[in-house]
C-alpha cells in the first residue's frame, strides 16, 4: 500500500472514531438528540462505505483507478448531503447540500464518460415523483431517495470544480442574507 493510500485510510479511521464519539454524546445528551444521533449514525456508515470503496487495488490504469476511488468520494458526499436533507434544518444548508448531489452525480458521469463508460439509465429530478407513486407515497425520503438514481442535470454534463461553485454559491448566500 502506498503513502498515499495510507493517508487516506488514517483519514478515514479518523473520520470513524469521530463520528462513533459524536454518535455516543449524541445518545447521552437526551430525548432532543434522537435526530442527530441518526444524522451521525447515517454519515458514519456513508464514511465507512466511502472509505472502503476508496480502497481499491490498483489495476494498472491509473485513470481507471482514479475514477474509482473517486467514484466512491463524490457517492460518500452524495450520501451525506442526502443525510442532511433528512435531517437539517438549516435552509441555506439545505440548499447547498441539494447542489452538492447533484454536482457530485455531474462529476461522476463526467468521469465514467471520460472512460467510454456507458451512462446510467435516466431518471427523475430529485424534485420529480417517480413514477407510479404521490407525494403521499414517500414525501421527502422518496425525493432525497431519487437524488442518488440521477438527475436532470446529468443530460448536460459540465463538470464544474466543486468546492470552488459550492464556495462561491455560499458566499453569495451569505451576503443576501445580511
Amino acid at each position: 500500500m502506498n503513502d498515499s493510500m495510507r493517508r487516506v485510510r488514517r483519514l478515514g479511521l479518523l473520520c470513524l472514531a469521530v463520528s462513533a464519539v459524536c454518535i455516543g454524546a449524541a445518545r447521552a445528551a437526551g430525548p432532543g438528540a434522537a435526530d442527530e444521533a441518526a444524522f451521525l449514525a447515517e454519515n458514519d456508515r456513508a464514511m465507512t462505505r466511502m472509505m472502503d470503496g476508496m480502497s481499491i487495488k490498483p489495476g494498472g490504469d491509473v485513470d481507471r483507478d482514479f475514477v474509482a476511488m473517486m467514484v466512491a468520494h463524490h457517492q460518500g458526499a452524495i450520501d451525506m448531503a442526502q443525510s442532511e436533507l433528512r435531517h437539517g434544518r438549516n435552509e441555506q444548508l439545505r440548499r447547498i447540500a441539494q447542489e452538492i448531489i447533484v454536482e457530485q452525480q455531474q462529476e461522476i458521469v463526467a468521469m465514467r464518460l471520460a472512460l467510454g463508460e456507458p451512462l446510467p439509465a435516466p431518471a427523475p429530478a430529485p424534485d420529480q415523483p417517480q413514477p407510479g407513486s404521490s407525494a403521499q407515497d414517500g414525501g421527502h425520503e422518496a425525493h432525497v431517495a431519487q437524488a442518488t438514481q440521477g438527475s436532470h442535470a446529468m443530460h448536460g454534463v459540465a463538470a464544474m470544480p466543486h468546492h470552488h461553485t459550492s464556495s462561491t454559491s455560499t458566499n453569495s448566500t451569505m451576503k443576501e442574507s445580511e
